[in-house]
């Protein structure tokens, strides 16, 4: 989904992954060929890869551009790079099991088995479905923003729908809510620290609900390839941001906050950087900018 791997649970491939892959796929052979791989030689890689997967089961990308390069196919850096996200999205492989710190290639139809018969239209209501339900009340620009896919596709998959949705007015727009949906409580000086690209600031078109005009370069929403950084929220809107770096047998986790804290604030931000530290297993050191 945006061209971004994801975890997803199993069950949930066969329809997920044909909404996304056939654009995907179209994309890297136009690229493959953009950087100059020879007609022909695209198909007899994926050959040699399904070949070498079905023989020698997982291998790392490295492994299998060396036997695709074996074949007498040229690769490149970049070259390789497009041709492993091609044997992924044209359904011949998967990212599977892990050796050390690579992920390995593995035959999709070993990993996955046999994928089901595809609705997409079934599966774009499930999408929309599963959008509206965690972002809710949301528009149908937000549901296109947050997956990547056309306009038109999201419409068709909101109107499967409908009879599930309640429509709400929010100043000039008007935003969709999956019926008997709970309202988002008032604020009670709730803080997170959320990591990069948490997902609450990648689910709408636009981040003004979050982010005031004054933190939108604490998030580098604009800058940076598309980075998205980690930050403080307090009751839903960013007020500050935060990074960490592994250093020696630790963490220093510098944190970038408004000028004035409180004392709940403060006691807050103790409570998220003790589950950091719980999650990593190491001493977390605090510096401020």
């Amino acid at each position: 989904m945006r061209v971004t791997i994801h975890m997803i649970p199993t069950e949930d491939a066969g329809w997920m992954l044909p909404l996304f892959e056939p654009r995907i796929e179209k994309w890297s052979r136009r690229r493959l060929e953009q950087l100059g791989m020879r007609v022909g030689d695209e198909e007899k890689a994926l050959r040699v890869i399904a070949r070498a997967l079905e023989t020698d089961g997982p291998l790392t990308r490295t492994e299998a551009a060396d036997r695709v390069r074996e074949a007498g196919v040229k690769l490149g850096p970049e070259t390789r790079m497009h041709l492993a996200g091609l044997a992924v999205t044209s359904g011949l492989a998967c990212l599977g099991s892990d050796r050390g710190k690579t992920t390995c290639l593995v035959l999709r139809e070993d990993w996955l088995c046999k994928a089901p018969k595809f609705d997409r239209e079934r599966a774009l209501a499930e999408l929309a479905r599963r959008y509206l339900n965690a972002f809710g009340p949301a528009s149908e620009r937000d549901f296109a923003k947050w997956s990547g896919l056309p306009l038109g596709e999201c419409r068709v998959g909101l109107a499967r729908i409908a009879a599930e949705l309640t429509e709400l007015r929010l100043g000039e727009k008007t935003q969709l809510t999956p019926k008997g949906a709970r309202r988002r409580p008032p604020g009670g000086g709730t803080l997170r620290l959320l990591g990069a690209f948490d997902t609450y600031l990648l689910g709408y078109a636009s981040r003004d609900f979050a982010v005031a005009p004054k933190y939108r370069a604490a998030i580098k929403a604009e800058a940076g390839g598309g980075m998205i950084r980690p930050v403080i929220v307090r009751d839903g809107f960013v007020i500050g941001s935060w990074t960490y770096r592994r250093k020696g047998e630790g963490v220093e986790l510098t944190l970038d906050p408004p000028a004035k804290l409180s004392a709940a604030d403060r006691d807050a931000i103790d409570a998220e950087v003790a589950d950091v530290e719980r999650f990593e297993g190491v001493p977390v050191r605090i510096t401020r900018r």
